[in-house]
């Protein structure tokens, strides 16, 4: 009879804790972290994505002649494959069901995405290799002013909106200067799930929290990134806007490539 009584007496505690249920207290005993599928993701995107310019910049051109793809495409065509892969994977080991037709399109439009990106990219290197100069505007620059006829700087236009515009917001390449916006109302989006869950008496799994803090390292490095450049009226002037987010690649032609 007390055992009865002490069970009954135990539901009913659950039953009034707010936002808490027995399929609740089930998925977070299941819940794990996936450590495998997390560790592949960032070893990849460090070596595959911001390693890619590095690669390229290192090697020596005679290995990878500017008609040919650079060591750099490779790195990307890899991680065109093994990124949306990984991200498959994850969403397989979802506690919630996901709408499948959702998932197909967000993968679909990464890639495709990512591809634009990957020929604009490489198509920019090599422009950078013949005297672009990335922190200027399409038209400021030197080699592309003389251009005959003037109708091919519109196409260099485009290429670069192909590029830096619609490719890194398909990709979801978020905190780079164009499109950072997209990335600060992704992580207020976050903020707000987070406090919103915590009030009902959730929260993220560990899984959550490792994509919460990642973004949350990742806003503190692009304010460090940010104030570093606060001051220099040529990205200023690049980058005109409410959100100044100067790119790697334009600090690169800007400070480096000319002390060399």
């Amino acid at each position: 009879m007390q055992t009865v009584r002490k069970r009954q007496v135990k539901d009913l505690h659950l039953k009034s804790t707010p936002g808490v249920s027995k399929e609740n207290v089930a998925q977070k005993k299941k819940q794990r972290f996936h450590f495998d599928l997390w560790l592949c993701l960032t070893v990849q995107n460090w070596i595959l994505d911001f390693g890619r310019p590095i690669v390229m910049i290192i090697l020596p051109l005679e290995w990878f002649p500017l008609n040919k793809p650079s060591a750099g495409d490779y790195f990307h065509m890899a991680y065109n494959v093994i990124t949306p892969f990984l991200l498959l994977k994850l969403i397989e080991r979802s506690p919630r069901v996901l709408s499948r037709t959702a998932v197909y399109l967000c993968i679909i439009t990464f890639v495709m995405g990512a591809s634009i990106h990957l020929v604009g990219d490489s198509i920019n290197h090599r422009l950078i290799l013949s005297g672009y100069q990335l922190h200027l505007s399409v038209r400021e620059n030197p080699i592309i002013k003389d251009l005959k006829p003037a109708s091919l700087i519109d196409s260099f236009e485009l290429l670069y909106y192909y590029d830096e515009h619609l490719g890194h917001l398909m990709w979801y390449l978020v905190t780079e200067g164009q499109i950072a916006e997209l990335f600060l109302l992704t992580f207020v989006a976050m903020v707000a799930m987070v406090i919103f869950q915590h009030h009902k008496g959730l929260g993220p799994d560990s899984n959550g929290l490792f994509l919460f803090y990642s973004f949350g390292v990742t806003v503190l490095l692009v304010a460090l990134w940010v104030a570093y450049l606060w001051n220099d009226p040529v990205l200023r002037n690049k980058y005109p806007g409410l959100i100044y987010v100067p790119e790697p690649w334009s600090y690169y032609t800007l400070h480096i490539k000319k002390s060399h």
